[in-house]
């Protein structure tokens, strides 16, 4: 399965099998999430046979969570979109190897991740629930491409392709609160998500690359 095939098949999976990850599957996510910070400087990290990253909320309405990806990274202005786009990366590749995953936003429990975690001045936005999913859930509500774009004259394939990718991007509460704009190679993404803005932002940015194609355009901050 490809990253494109993966962000159609992957839906948000609360709900788990009592099913380890092999060591071979575990091994393969390791090492994407060690290339991830290493291209990055981020410190996502993968957490097995444990759910202590996830606070009451999310235990209360969630089956057998045993596995996930701690999204942390240095404090920085930048972090968020940081921890979106290099997650988005993490979660479509688990897809690939046949886990289902849940993006916990504000239900995670910081001090659980932080056993887990070395080194100093990183702050935790997150978590990424991984596993074999006792479903494998559905698509979510989307809104219309017309509703999150807009682009001036003749609207080319790639920007296109790249609003149906970032329409299938999981954003906080499912609001999809984006916005893109093309004129020429030019692209803007904006996102009004309130306290998960930056992490939308980067997931969106990096949806909207998948299916665009990162040669296709250039993101610019105005048009």
């Amino acid at each position: 399965m490809t990253i494109q095939e993966a962000m159609k098949e992957r839906h948000m999976v609360r709900k788990y099998l009592e099913k380890p990850i092999p060591p071979n599957v575990a091994h393969q996510l390791r090492a994407r999430l060690a290339e991830d910070n290493q291209a990055s400087g981020l410190c996502l990290t993968l957490v097995a046979d444990s759910n202590d990253g996830l606070g009451p909320m999310a235990k209360l309405i969630s089956k057998k969570v045993n596995n996930y990806i701690i999204l942390a990274g240095p404090d920085t202005p930048a972090l968020d979109e940081a921890l979106g786009y290099w997650g988005a990366d993490a979660m479509l590749f688990a897809q690939t190897l046949g886990l289902n995953s849940w993006w916990v936003g504000g239900m995670f429990n910081a001090k659980g991740t932080a056993r887990h975690l070395t080194g100093t001045g990183l702050r935790v936005n997150g978590v990424i629930a991984v596993g074999y999913g006792a479903t494998q859930g559905v698509p979510h509500k989307s809104k219309a491409p017309s509703d999150v774009s807009s682009y001036e004259g003749a609207t080319p394939q790639w920007f296109q392709n790249g609003v149906s990718a970032l329409l299938l991007a999981p954003t906080a509460l499912n609001k999809q609160a984006y916005h893109v704009r093309g004129k020429g190679s030019k692209v803007t993404l904006t996102c009004d998500s309130g306290h998960f803005a930056g992490i939308d932002l980067g997931i969106g940015k990096y949806h909207f690359e998948v299916g665009a194609g990162k040669d296709s355009f250039e993101w610019a901050d105005a048009l």
